[in-house]
């Protein structure tokens, strides 16, 4: 079982890694088997992910951490906040992530900032981002401002948190072999999502047309 943990702190040591390294502590301590923790650091990457986007081909070691998070059975995702968000940086390699990598990949968001005035940036920026993503972003998302260091409220939050990624990192025994392919929505050929497998084909009918049978009735 593989863990991936991706920290987008600028500075060495930074509150994002610690962060962090507390939340896959929480979890793999909550974990009955053996797990694999890997970190990325993203600012170890800030050169190879900026040669990404102007060349359009990730170099090997990029390449090897974006493997690495789409192999994944477990995401923790921090960042710092930057101007009320998420950072540039955490973006932008998100951003090279292949749009089906995190389906339904159980994902734990945390953010660091210096005011608790940040606190809802898990809620506005990060969560809706995995949403997008299509991962299952848990429902406890942890922020921690300076303040909060030591302070009994963010270790409670932590715990809860690597309890709730554990339990979706380990199958239920009771549970049956599902195709989990088969709970992701299929997609018109715009984008949208649709009750109907566009590969069955269907006929759709003009918008207009039935604002008009609408008239006659």
């Amino acid at each position: 079982m593989k863990l991936v943990v991706v920290s987008a702190g600028l500075s060495a040591p930074s509150s994002t890694r610690l962060l962090a390294d507390r939340l896959a502590a929480a979890t793999t301590e909550r974990v009955d088997a053996e797990v694999g923790v890997e970190v990325l650091e993203l600012r170890d990457y800030a050169t190879e992910i900026a040669q990404h986007f102007v060349t359009g081909f990730p170099p090997a070691r990029l390449a090897a951490a974006l493997d690495a998070v789409a192999a994944a059975d477990g995401l923790i995702a921090v960042t710092p906040v930057f101007s009320g968000s998420y950072s540039g940086l955490f973006k932008s390699f998100f951003d090279l992530i292949d749009k089906d990598a995190l389906t339904g990949k159980p994902v734990l968001v945390g953010a660091t900032g210096g005011t608790a005035r940040h606190s809802l940036v898990t809620e506005h920026a990060l969560r809706p981002l995995f949403t997008y993503l299509r991962a299952v972003v848990l429902p406890t998302a942890v922020y921690a401002a300076s303040e909060d260091w030591g302070d009994e409220g963010l270790a409670s939050r932590i715990a809860r948190a690597g309890g709730e990624l554990a339990r979706l990192m380990v199958p239920s025994a009771a549970a049956p072999d599902v195709d989990t392919s088969a709970a992701i929505a299929p997609r018109s050929l715009h984008g949208a999502v649709t009750s109907v497998d566009p590969a069955d084909g269907f006929e759709v009918t003009p918008f207009a047309e039935r604002l008009e049978a609408l008239r006659v009735g």
